[in-house]
């Protein structure tokens, strides 16, 4: 069912679960959080999308500026700067497809429709596979594995992740897929994956080249990326 959405265009993927901190000092991006603010706390959503190239949408109103797939944002804080600004801290909710930017929604911002996106666990010519769950199963223990001798070897604290039981594995696919080091248009492939096997396929695929890298190359990838800040708007 498609809808509207007030987006806020990022140079970064954002992923379902995370939690993002944005500092708003812009005059378009302060009506909008005006704007959620005078919802309820519940409706307080807006979609942020990756930026194809550039830093900002600008004023073109262009969906072709953005990547297709998003991740939409709930405010759980927020605090009016001396400004009139605002610092807040938002968390990743649910995937969803834009199909268009509204060009006649009449505010400063960006108001894109979009769909929301299921999370079926297994791709369609697998789903009646009655073996499927335990493939599942068996494929998320294995990335949990190889997803913590990464931190390991990168010396990072594995956080996150429970010592004694593997997480579901769509929270797991999530977790692998905000926590590695990647450039935006591999983090952006991720969250553009249907479902969690194929994902978590992919991200058991990128761990092994990590781990080559790391072992045979003895190169690390760039360690800073993972916990940068996020850049204000």
């Amino acid at each position: 069912m498609r809808q509207r959405l007030p987006l806020f265009p990022l140079r970064q993927v954002l992923v379902p679960g995370l939690v993002l901190p944005l500092t708003i000092f812009e005059e378009r991006y302060r009506v909008l959080v005006a704007d959620l603010l005078e919802r309820p706390e519940h409706e307080r959503a807006f979609g942020v999308v990756a930026l194809r190239q550039g830093r900002d949408a600008g004023s073109t109103h262009r969906a072709s500026a953005l990547h297709a797939v998003g991740c939409t944002a709930l405010i759980r804080e927020h605090e009016r700067d001396d400004d009139g600004g605002y610092q807040i801290v938002t968390a990743g909710a649910v995937r969803f497809r834009l199909h268009e930017v509204d060009e006649d929604a009449g505010t400063p911002y960006l108001t894109g429709v979009v769909s929301p996106l299921d999370e079926p666990e297994t791709p369609p010519d697998e789903a009646a596979d009655p073996g499927a769950a335990e493939t599942l199963t068996l494929l998320a223990e294995e990335v949990s594995r190889r997803w913590m001798t990464y931190r390991e070897r990168l010396g990072i604290a594995a956080t996150g992740l429970p010592e004694a039981e593997t997480p579901a594995p769509v929270v797991l696919s999530y977790l692998v897929m905000a926590g590695m080091v990647l450039d935006l248009p591999e983090r952006q492939g991720l969250l553009e994956i249907a479902d969690t096997t194929t994902r978590l396929r992919t991200e058991r695929r990128l761990l092994h080249r990590e781990d080559v890298l790391i072992s045979e190359l003895r190169s690390l990838p760039a360690v800073d990326l993972a916990s940068a800040e996020t850049s204000p708007n």
